[in-house]
């Protein structure tokens, strides 16, 4: 049997495809639907729903089964929403809350967001789409807190040794480039290149410009997998 993995405001499951890589069977929380989700999936305030776990809701355990209870899981991944810290942002900053009702589970934890946001984390690790071998379609740094001491890839960002594979139309012309562009919306920006370049191939355009390259957790994942073992065998 697989250990299971909390995945909170979960998307449409770019990290969960990571750890589910890496050998765990996860659980997805979001307050809206997640129809493409691809496993389990709750649908439900996240932090809330953490509450309900540690205070042990009857509802809860009577709605969701082994789903209410935190005893259930080994350990949780959490991205809060990133909007609220960027430098223009309009919206919550919920990374501190988040921290302090993982540290309640007493569960290990991984908080995921963007680089705007490393004064909000403790000792963040930072993740390319370069670090990897082969390298990533996308540079994508995006930063990971966690309480069980994850470290850092193999290599350093390597931007400059990816060689151009994607033909982009911008102004006006046709361009080769070493990344695509997973963000935002017109021209220059990936479309048919972007769940490539991701390596996410079930969301729509709008679900993956929020996501992060499975790659990321699946490799976050192993680390965790071998700390949950070497816990266990202590």
């Amino acid at each position: 049997m697989r250990p299971r993995l909390l995945d909170l405001f979960c998307g449409a499951g770019g990290a969960a495809m990571g750890y589910h890589r890496a050998g765990f069977e996860v659980v997805g929380v979001d307050i809206k639907p997640q129809p493409r989700y691809p496993f389990e999936f709750v649908q439900e305030d996240a932090l809330g729903f953490v509450r309900a776990l540690i205070e042990k809701r009857e509802g809860f355990i009577v709605k969701y089964g082994r789903e209410g209870s935190v005893e259930h899981f080994v350990a949780i991944h959490a991205s809060p929403p990133c909007q609220g810290y960027h430098s223009l942002g309009d919206g919550p900053q919920l990374i501190g809350e988040s921290r302090a009702l993982l540290e309640q589970t007493g569960l290990p934890y991984v908080i995921e967001n963007i680089e705007a946001a490393r004064w909000a984390l403790k000792d963040p690790v930072l993740i390319c789409g370069t670090m990897f071998d082969p390298i990533l379609g996308v540079r994508r740094h995006r930063l990971f807190e966690s309480n069980w001491g994850l470290t850092y890839p193999q290599w350093s960002c390597r931007h400059d040794l990816s060689e151009p594979r994607f033909r982009i139309y911008e102004h006006g012309r046709w361009n080769m480039r070493r990344f695509a562009a997973v963000y935002g919306h017109g021209g220059g920006k990936a479309n048919a290149e972007g769940p490539e370049a991701m390596g996410i191939d079930w969301m729509t355009r709008s679900e993956l410009v929020e996501a992060i390259p499975p790659a990321y957790t699946e490799l976050i994942g192993h680390q965790l997998m071998s700390h949950l073992k070497a816990r266990n065998a202590a």
